[in-house]
């Protein structure tokens, strides 16, 4: 999730997938009464679905060709920002919660608010939170996209040969003390190369064949990925309000006890260390059977019900904790650049992307659940027919009292660097939990000073 503010990308980026062979960023294009917009998105499983969303547009605004680039992750951001800085930025990208505060303050994104009040966009009809998390002062900066929750997902087979069935994953418990019956199955289904599980008392924690959970550390400042979602099931909280918030609340002892029990992980051989870790993503290491359990969001359901991928997956609800099952719902928007020439048509782009047309057929690819709720229930219906058990997600998605918002504020960047450094310390061992959270809290709560 870095922000390198490096000078490169530009010629990267016209050789980047596109949905329509015309000329690199600034959509300053207008040739035979045609304008073209530019859009910018990350995740290349979601290509085919906004490639079909641009074609229906184009064909209903043939004066607009709409001009796709995909990036991944990391190169994403620093294009954008590289972009931005040089005033050549996408007349439209699609944008994530903890990213858009920074482009908000300086002025980078368009008010939305009066196109939508002039067109009478209902947000009632989106996922109940998500239209809010766009707005500061009285100014929305996008219109919702999607959304997702989390859930554990695992090993059918894996587990199913240390005795543990689907059954006993979807009531299990958390605490930071005994670990509940999540850490018993994590220490069931946790192998050494002798084939002993954690339970065994021969159990050799330096030679796994196979760690029962994969925990995620390069998490930033939200956990969305683990971490954070166990620590708001044992009562932490990130901040004193949400969105824009200016007082953490790193320093809780719910959050340094829930880091506490993930190296406890750790030292019992249950998890990888991260020092050794692979530099395989977790759900690469899970597929490839180096791992049981992981936490997963909703948007890499496809990863793990692809039929090329090698052996069954199933998903289930995270854990119930002291205070709950909790899960962070996040989403993200699609937003215009305030120095685009073609507002109104990027407008248009955008309003289409946040209507029915669009996100139902987004919906059908199954890929990610759209913003609205009746396309949601399109999407659920998608997965249904393929066969792919994925109500969890839902389910979450649909309980207010399981569901959680990410912090929404300035310095997400910066934020994100000094709390991923701090807890990366803990579980490299460098740090004790109290002490490490509380100097990060500290770093952060002064960037608001």
């Amino acid at each position: 999730m870095s922000s390198l503010r490096l000078r490169a990308g530009t010629a990267l980026l016209c050789l980047a997938a596109t949905a329509t062979l015309t000329s690199c960023a600034g959509s300053d294009d207008t040739a035979g009464g045609k304008t073209t917009i530019d859009y910018w998105l990350w995740d290349d499983k979601q290509m085919p679905a906004y490639q079909e969303c641009a074609t229906a547009f184009q064909k209903a605004n043939p004066d607009i060709t709409v001009k796709i680039t995909q990036t991944a992750w990391e190169q994403y951001w620093q294009n954008l920002t590289t972009q931005l800085a040089s005033g050549d930025a996408p007349d439209v990208w699609t944008d994530q919660a903890s990213y858009y505060p920074q482009f908000a303050t300086s002025n980078q994104l368009l008010d939305l608010q009066p196109l939508v009040e002039r067109d009478k966009v209902d947000l009632s009809a989106y996922q109940a939170g998500l239209a809010d998390t766009w707005v500061k002062d009285g100014k929305r900066y996008g219109l919702p996209k999607d959304w997702d929750t989390m859930a554990l997902v695992y090993n059918t087979a894996q587990l199913k040969k240390q005795g543990l069935d689907a059954a006993q994953l979807d009531d299990l418990t958390w605490n930071p003390t005994d670990g509940g019956t999540l850490e018993k199955t994590v220490a069931k289904a946790t192998v050494d190369t002798h084939g002993r599980n954690g339970l065994d008392p021969d159990f050799d924690k330096d030679h796994v064949k196979t760690y029962g959970f994969l925990p995620e550390w390069k998490d930033g400042s939200q956990g969305q990925n683990g971490w954070g979602d166990l620590a708001a099931s044992n009562g932490f909280t990130y901040l004193d309000k949400n969105p824009w918030g200016t007082e953490f609340k790193y320093d809780d002892p719910q959050l340094a006890a829930t880091i506490g029990w993930f190296t406890h992980l750790i030292d019992k051989g249950y998890a990888p260390r991260f020092d050794k870790k692979s530099t395989l993503a977790n759900s690469e290491l899970l597929t490839a059977g180096k791992g049981a359990l992981m936490v997963a969001g909703s948007w890499t359901i496809s990863t793990f019900t692809d039929p090329k991928v090698k052996g069954k997956f199933a998903f289930a609800p995270m854990p119930t904790g002291p205070q709950g099952r909790k899960s962070a719902i996040n989403g993200l928007s699609d937003a215009i650049w305030a120095g685009s020439k073609h507002q109104e048509q990027a407008w248009k782009w955008v309003k289409f992307l946040a209507s029915p047309d669009c996100q139902n057929r987004v919906a059908r690819h199954g890929v990610v659940f759209p913003a609205l709720k009746s396309a949601t229930a399109k999407a659920l219906a998608a997965h249904k027919a393929k066969g792919d058990d994925v109500h969890v997600f839902t389910d979450a998605a649909n309980d207010k009292d399981v569901t959680f918002q990410l912090p929404v504020t300035e310095h997400g960047t910066e934020i994100s660097t000094l709390v991923q450094d701090a807890i990366q310390s803990v579980v490299l061992g460098q740090a004790k939990p109290g002490p490490a959270l509380k100097g990060a809290n500290d770093k952060v709560n002064g960037l608001f000073k």
